[in-house]
This record gives structure tokens, sequence and C-alpha cells, in this order.
């Protein structure tokens, strides 16, 4: 496997993580803890991931329950969510906070499914320009003798099915997340 591939092989994975974790802050309509993966808390001064604060349950489909290990840290934590603008107000009874995650209306199901849509076709841009990326460098170091015609060939045809299964592999990660905001 070339250098040019084998970077390439490495920035699309990569890309299809950043996707998969992006998507994770999209909300369908269940209580998934990966909606807080981003919310950050001031605890004492420093920036704090919430998920090292607490624990997060869902003690039913609809309930994100937040339990912090340190109970002054509550309000904290509920100014944190607050400011991080998920679009469920926390409700905190002193021990535990609790999100209830609304029911998404048809229009906003659709909105959502356009959104990762739009998040998909991005990932998808940066993977072909990753591949153009490395045909180039391909197809310079044949220039430059490093490959012959039949390497070069080989090495083109790779890229080409990674580029492919790049693209499916992101068609299916977006096609799985709608279902999941499609789910009443």
């Amino acid at each position: 496997m070339s250098h040019s591939h084998k970077t390439m092989e490495e920035r699309v994975n990569k890309s299809i993580e950043v996707l998969k974790s992006d998507l994770n802050t999209v909300r369908a309509g269940r209580a998934n803890p990966a909606l807080l993966d981003k919310v950050m808390v001031d605890y004492y001064g420093s920036p704090t991931p919430l998920k090292n604060l607490s624990t997060i349950t869902v003690p039913d489909p609809r309930t994100l329950m937040i339990t912090p290990f340190d109970p002054k840290s509550i309000g904290g934590i509920e100014k944190a969510i607050n400011v991080a603008d998920i679009g469920i107000a926390p409700t905190n009874d002193g021990k535990n906070i609790r999100l209830a995650v609304p029911q998404l209306t048809e229009e906003r199901r659709k909105e959502l499914t356009k959104t990762t849509k739009k998040m998909g076709e991005e990932v998808k841009v940066a993977v072909r320009n990753l591949r153009r990326d490395a045909n180039e460098a391909l197809k310079k170091q044949q220039k430059d003798g490093e490959l012959t015609e039949d390497d070069l060939k080989e090495e083109l045809e790779k890229v080409t099915k990674t580029t492919e299964k790049a693209i499916k592999s992101i068609d299916d990660i977006i096609a799985a997340k709608d279902k999941e905001i499609m789910e009443v």
C-alpha cells in the first residue's frame, strides 16, 4: 500500500468518526446520553466535561437523569446544560437533574433529516477531496519514477475502492440516524 493511499484511508476513517460523533449530538425523539457529550461545566473554574462530573442514566426512553458526583456542582451542571442549548430545559430536584426529551413534531423530524443529510454530504465532499489528493500524489510518484505504470494503476484502484466504501458507509450511517429520528 502506498503512503498516499494509507494517508487517505486514515483521513477518511477519521472523517467518518467525526461524522458519527457529530450525529450523536443531533437530537432524536429518544433519550440518548451522547446528547450531553459536548456539555462543558465550569467546575471550580475549569471547564470540565459533564460526563466526568456525573453519572448519566436513561430511566425511561424519554428521560435522561444526571446524578452529580459532587452535589455542590448541581447548579453549575444545570447552567451548563442551559448554555449548551440542546433544546431541553433541565429540572433539578436538588440531587438529580432530569431532562425530559420531548416528542419531535413531524416538521422538526424532517428538518433534522435535512441536517443529517447535509452533514453526510459535507463528509462525502471531504472524502472526494481526499481521493483527488491521493490520486494526484500517486500520479506525481509515477512521474518521478517511484511507481511503475502497473503500480500506479493498482494504487489508483485501491483509492477508488476506499472512496466507494467510505461513501457507502456514510450513506448507511445517515440512513440509520434518519431512522432513529423518524422513530416515534
